[in-house]
C-alpha cells in the first residue's frame, strides 16, 4: 500500500500559466537558474511547486549515500563514491523520486549547509559530516517559501550553491565539499517586501501570480480543490492520463535539449533587447537563450523560433530591470514593447492584458 501523502495533480491546476511554464523549463534545464514566484496569498504557489515533482522521472542514486550521488556522473557525486569508483569497487544503486526539500523560514546556516563534528575530527582524525538541506536537495528541488523574509546571507548561500552546483563547509581548518545541484524555487508575497535587486537578478526566471478575477474560473478552482480534499485518489486517477502525457513530454525535452540550436541572428536580437532594456551583466542574455532552447525542446523542436523567445523573454528579464530597491517589478509591458520593436513582432491586446 502506498503511504505517501497524495499530491494535487499538476495538470489539474487551473490558470497560473506563467508559474507552471517557469517550473517546467527549470526541470527541463536546471542550469536556467531556478525561479522566483511572487504573488498574492492563496494563489496556489506552494501547491503548484509541490505538484511538479510528481511529473519527474525517478532518478538512480547510490544506495546509502547522503548526497543522492549519481553512479557515474562525477559532477553529481560525493567524494566517497568517487573513491569507490577509483578503487573499482562495486556500487549498489536504487531508484528514488526526485527529492523535494522545504527550507523552513527559521533555518540556521548549519541546518542549510551541514556541520562538521570537530571533536571527532581532532580526537579520532575522522571527518564526520552531518548533512544539511543542501545535501538532501542534490539532484532535486529546493523550495523556499517566503524567500523575501529570509536573511540575505542565507539567500546568498543558496544562490551560490545553486549556481556552482557545490556546497563547501569549512570549520577550524577542516573542509568538506559536496555536490548541491538543485533547482532553487523561491516564493513570496510582494506586500511583505521584495528581494534586493542584486539577489533577484541571480534567479533565472521570475513569475508573477495574480488572483483569478473571473468568477466562473474561481468556482472551478474551488470545486477542484474540494473534490481533491474529499477523495484525493479519485482526483489523481482522473488526471492520470494527462499527467503521463506531460511527464513524457518533459522526459523527451530533457533528451533532445542538447541538440536544440538557436540561430546567430536570434541570439544577436536577444542581446539587443537586453542592451536596450539596460539589463546589467550578461545573465539576462544567457538565461533567455537557455529558456528559449528549453521551450523549443518542450515543444519537440530542434530549432528555436521567434515564438519560443517571445514565450520566455518576459520571465527571463522583467526582474532584471529594477535598479532601485524601492521600485516595483515591471509587469512585462516594457519587455514586450522592446521585444516587439527589435523582433518586429506584434502582441495581441489579449496577450498584453493577461
Amino acid at each position: 500500500m502506498d503511504t505517501a501523502r497524495p499530491v494535487f495533480p499538476f495538470t489539474a491546476i487551473v490558470g497560473q500559466e506563467q508559474m507552471k511554464l517557469a517550473l517546467i523549463l527549470n526541470v527541463i534545464d536546471p542550469k536556467i537558474g531556478g525561479v522566483m514566484i511572487m504573488g498574492d496569498r492563496g494563489t496556489g504557489k506552494s501547491t503548484t511547486i509541490r505538484a511538479i515533482t510528481d511529473l519527474l522521472p525517478e532518478i538512480e542514486v547510490v544506495q546509502d549515500d547522503m548526497f543522492n550521488s549519481h553512479p557515474s556522473n562525477i559532477e553529481l557525486m560525493g567524494n566517497n563514491v568517487q573513491e569507490l569508483l577509483k578503487n573499482q569497487t562495486e556500487i549498489k544503486t536504487k531508484f528514488i523520486k526526485v527529492p523535494m526539500v522545504d527550507l523552513p523560514l527559521g533555518a540556521t546556516e548549519d541546518r542549510v549547509c551541514g556541520t562538521i563534528d570537530i571533536e571527532k575530527a581532532l580526537t579520532e582524525g575522522v571527518k564526520t559530516f552531518e548533512p544539511g538541506l543542501l545535501a538532501k536537495a542534490n539532484r532535486g528541488i529546493l523550495y523556499v517559501d517566503e524567500v523575501n523574509l529570509l536573511d540575505d546571507h542565507l539567500v546568498d548561500i543558496l544562490l551560490d550553491a545553486a549556481a556552482s552546483g557545490w556546497n563547501t563547509v569549512e570549520r577550524e581548518g577542516i573542509s568538506i565539499r559536496h555536490p548541491a545541484n538543485f533547482v532553487l524555487v523561491g516564493s513570496g508575497n510582494p506586500e511583505e517586501g521584495e528581494l534586493r535587486p542584486q539577489l533577484l537578478d541571480r534567479f533565472g526566471l521570475h513569475a508573477e501570480i495574480k488572483t483569478v478575477k473571473n468568477p466562473e474560473l474561481r468556482v472551478k478552482i474551488v470545486e477542484q480543490r474540494s473534490q481533491f480534499d474529499q477523495n484525493p485518489y479519485k482526483c489523481i486517477d482522473e488526471y492520470k492520463e494527462q499527467q503521463e502525457i506531460l511527464k513524457q513530454k518533459i522526459i523527451n525535452a530533457q533528451k533532445i535539449l542538447p541538440k536544440v540550436t538557436i540561430e546567430y541572428d536570434l541570439r544577436i536580437k536577444i542581446s539587443q533587447v537586453c542592451s536596450e532594456l539596460n539589463v546589467d551583466g550578461l545573465r539576462g542574455d544567457i538565461v533567455t537563450n537557455r529558456a528559449a532552447r528549453a521551450y523549443a525542446a518542450f515543444e519537440s523542436r530542434y530549432e528555436v523560433s521567434i515564438e519560443d523567445i517571445r514565450k520566455v523573454i518576459t520571465l527571463c528579464l522583467r526582474h532584471r530591470l529594477r535598479k532601485d530597491p524601492l521600485e516595483s517589478i515591471d509587469s512585462g509591458l516594457k519587455v514586450e514593447k522592446v521585444f516587439s520593436k527589435i523582433f518586429q513582432f506584434n502582441f495581441s491586446v489579449e496577450e498584453i492584458s493577461s
